[in-house]
């Protein structure tokens, strides 16, 4: 029961979080929300900070089982990089929310360390990237910087975020993404 609380609390904040209106979010509006008291929030998280750790802790988890089992399915380097940043495009889209945590709007005025998380998150998926394009020069034989290259596509990602996020959820991540993909891959 104080599982399904938990989720039912971290699930209710990502659902407020895709407001086009971005309101700052308080304990006392999510307990709100919930039809709780604030006291029944901090029986299951000790501050706000937790609860975002929450929401980056799922996102973590889904993003990279999602591109693990990418680079189990896909021996081809160029197809890994399509498919993860697909993925990484749709789940922003299908989450508009987490979109927010992501770009790290929801994380202003809270503990700075989240936004390190999310820094840390951006440097794992350039990580995987980079393993991708060096596959993908090993079976093309065609050398390019692939830091560079891997830093380009993580900064395309986040720029996606960003648009979907600041145009309050209209301009959709995956608009052109593949024509765009595919310019940025080859």
């Amino acid at each position: 029961m104080a599982g399904e609380r938990k989720q039912q609390i971290l699930e209710t904040l990502a659902k407020m979080l895709e407001a086009p209106r971005r309101e700052k979010i308080t304990t006392a509006s999510l307990a709100a929300k919930l039809e709780v008291s604030e006291a029944a929030l901090y029986r299951h998280f000790a501050n706000k900070a937790q609860m975002f750790e929450g929401l980056i802790s799922f996102i973590e988890e889904t993003v990279f089982s999602l591109i693990n089992k990418i680079s189990i399915e896909e021996t081809d380097g160029l197809r890994q990089i399509q498919r993860a940043i697909t993925m990484l495009l749709v789940f922003s889209e299908k989450n508009p929310g987490m979109t927010r945590v992501l770009i790290g709007d929801a994380l202003v005025n809270e503990d700075e360390k989240l936004q390190i998380r999310i820094n840390q998150l951006y440097d794992r998926i350039e990580a995987t990237l980079k393993q991708s394009l060096r596959i993908a020069e090993a079976q093309s034989g065609s050398k390019s910087d692939v830091e560079a290259k891997a830093n380009l596509i993580i900064c395309y990602i986040i720029g996606r975020w960003q648009q979907f996020a600041k145009s309050g959820f209209k301009r959709k991540p995956t608009e052109y993404a593949q024509q765009q993909i595919t310019a940025l891959i080859n």
